[in-house]
């Protein structure tokens, strides 16, 4: 297996030395590089890319967050952590949309480890040849909707409240309209109507009514050319499977941002489709078509047409977006858990248990309904994986949880 390579970047040499002390156990696995500066490390950059940059904060001269902005302009694909002790409301806003993950000084190695594996394989995901030569025959792919930016501005703002946040909402009437006719959907089973905005995002939190906003944003910002290809039908298993991953995640952690990941990659899981159909639509119909002829997955049939899926496709774009690290990797592994190095629940698997559900469901209706619905549908669970981290007893249990939504 080729070694990856990771750029560590920090103005104490102390600091350096400590996290080669502390992965001098993994030098099979990962070709460490050191620098002290930002400028020094984008000379060593433009020599050879890296997999994965890790870079402090505070330093002098170009400090982390300007650092950061630069790899994520000349090297998108690599994947950027934020290790700081100082990560202050201000550093934390400069860095929203570049940084993948953030990383508290001191880590232990232990974490530190984990981290870059995960990473490690994130970067595999996006930075794979063939996926880089059908991004090259995109004339160009979208960029973060704007309402999202503003409202990922405005929420790492100290204090920020919830009649701000409402207000930008309220600016878009047809964002407004569409955010409530959502939030009063069976997928979030309140017992009471939701009128405004301001009472969404009291009652649902800020990061599900920015995930909503960002699957809104998406599906309406970009139009499918494809012939065969449902916008609407997608935009609604989208957020079904965004409402189950949450509610599998709520019932296996009091993690709220892990459950927050889980929502926004259920919603966006499938926006590799969205890039495809709108963007190469002619061969995207015949992946279809393909797909229903050799009555295999979608998937199957997108590797040979476009000698990758749409799961990469949509973690390729949404990397570019700087969403979070967990986010990007339910996008892109929700199809393959067999190649996400993680031995615990997380994101990735909420969002390919709550899709596995849905088609599970789907082909429990008439046949007719299930000749339209599930042709193109993943294989089912991951029965190898689930029992790799001692999960498999729990599929019921989620099944059940997720009964009710899935009728909708």
């Amino acid at each position: 297996m080729t070694q990856r390579r990771i750029l560590f970047v920090d103005d104490d040499p102390n600091i350096l030395s400590g996290i080669r002390r502390s992965l001098r156990s993994m030098r099979d696995d990962f070709e460490l590089h050191f620098a002290e500066s930002g400028r020094d490390a984008l000379e060593m950059m433009g020599g050879s890319p890296f997999d994965v940059v890790v870079s402090d904060m505070r330093m002098p001269g170009m400090d982390g967050a300007e650092f950061l902005e630069k790899v994520q302009e000349l090297y998108p694909c690599t994947i950027r952590i934020m290790l700081t002790g100082q990560a202050d409301q201000n550093s934390i806003l400069r860095t929203v949309g570049v940084v993948h993950q953030f990383l508290e000084k001191p880590s232990t190695p232990d974490i530190l480890k984990s981290v870059l594996i995960r990473a490690s394989a994130l970067y595999g995901l996006l930075a794979d040849d063939k996926m880089k030569g059908l991004v090259s025959q995109i004339e160009s792919l979208p960029s973060l909707p704007d309402m999202y930016a503003r409202l990922q501005r405005a929420m790492v703002t100290p204090d920020v409240s919830v009649d701000q946040v409402a207000a930008i909402i309220e600016q878009d009437m047809a964002m407004s309209a569409k955010v409530l006719q959502l939030v009063n959907s069976a997928f979030f089973g309140l017992f009471q109507r939701v009128e405004s905005p301001a009472r969404a995002v009291a009652l649902l939190g800020l990061e599900t009514i920015k995930g909503l906003v960002l699957g809104v944003q998406v599906f309406s910002g970009m139009k499918s050319r494809s012939k065969l290809f449902s916008l609407n039908k997608l935009m609604q298993h989208s957020m079904a499977v965004g409402a189950c991953a949450k509610k599998i995640a709520a019932a296996e952690t009091d993690d709220k941002a892990l459950i927050d990941h889980s929502f926004i990659g259920g919603i966006l899981h499938d926006v590799g489709k969205l890039v495809l159909a709108s963007r190469m639509p002619a061969q995207f119909d015949q992946a279809i078509l393909l797909a229903r002829e050799q009555h295999c997955s979608l998937r199957e049939a997108e590797i040979q047409i476009f000698h990758t899926g749409h799961g990469r496709v949509g973690a390729y774009l949404i990397g570019l977006w700087g969403l979070p690290g967990p986010v990007v990797e339910a996008i892109g592994f929700h199809h393959c858990l067999d190649g996400y190095p993680a031995d615990s629940f997380s994101p990735a698997l909420a969002v390919h248990v709550a899709n596995a559900l849905y088609y599970s469901h789907v082909a429990q209706g008439t046949e007719e309904e299930t000749e339209k619905k599930i042709i193109g549908a993943p294989t089912g669970l991951d029965d190898n994986y689930l029992k790799k981290i001692g999960m498999s007893d729990k599929v019921e249990g989620w099944r059940e949880m997720c009964a009710e939504m899935l009728q909708q």
